[in-house]
């Protein structure tokens, strides 16, 4: 998949994510927030300018923001991302509110709608986190210019071959056919365990 595509799965799948921003003391907070569109490098959201969430948006725009979708654990599918802000201010009301009827009944006249804004999540970087299937999916994605940078445990070449890191792996993702050992990233889940039992200090932890 493209980035779009993990961008429009957040909107058409998830939907409701948890948004996390910091307050006026550098301290976290998170919220639940509706992701109501999406376009090829973009996602939008929107609030109300009287809340604290949009005060925290104004002052800081860096943002992150993860949802989840499946029954459980098991079949749970998590896209994370970093991102950055801009407010668009009423643009895209009218459209948000057309493909997402139910804010209708939040908010039922223009009168109501006055104070909401639009905020735009314009590049930021990411990650799709698949548990339910075998082995694991990883995969890592940008948007709007935004870099992916290396992020989890990578093989050097003081590798000695000795394959305890395949041995102690809980999904089996590291090919001991070649010298040094590679660490398959699209099936790591980032445990740590190789870089613990490693006896030649070998793996490295980036990100």
């Amino acid at each position: 998949m493209e980035a779009k595509d993990y961008l429009e799965y957040i909107v058409k799948k998830i939907h409701t994510t948890v948004i996390a921003t910091v307050d006026k003391n550098g301290l976290p907070v998170t919220c639940a927030i509706d992701i109501m569109d999406s376009g090829e490098n973009s996602l939008y959201f929107l609030t109300a300018r009287g809340k604290g969430f949009y005060n925290r948006l104004k002052n800081n725009a860096d943002i992150s923001l993860t949802g989840l979708n499946g029954y459980d654990t098991m079949s749970g599918i998590a896209v994370s991302l970093r991102g950055r802000v801009k407010e668009l201010g009423a643009e895209k009301v009218t459209e948000l509110f057309e493909k997402n009827p139910y804010m209708y009944e939040i908010y039922p006249d223009e009168n109501a709608r006055s104070a909401i804004t639009v905020f735009q999540i314009y590049e930021g970087t990411g990650e799709w986190f698949d548990l339910s299937k075998k082995p694991i999916e990883r995969v890592g994605f940008s948007f709007g210019g935004a870099d992916v940078k290396d992020n989890g445990y990578f093989v050097t070449d003081k590798c000695i071959q000795c394959q305890r890191c395949y041995l102690k792996c809980p999904q089996k993702c590291i090919d001991i056919r070649v010298n040094p050992v590679i660490i398959n990233q699209s099936h790591c889940l980032h445990c740590g365990n190789c870089y613990e039992i490693c006896p030649a200090n070998a793996i490295v932890k980036r990100g």
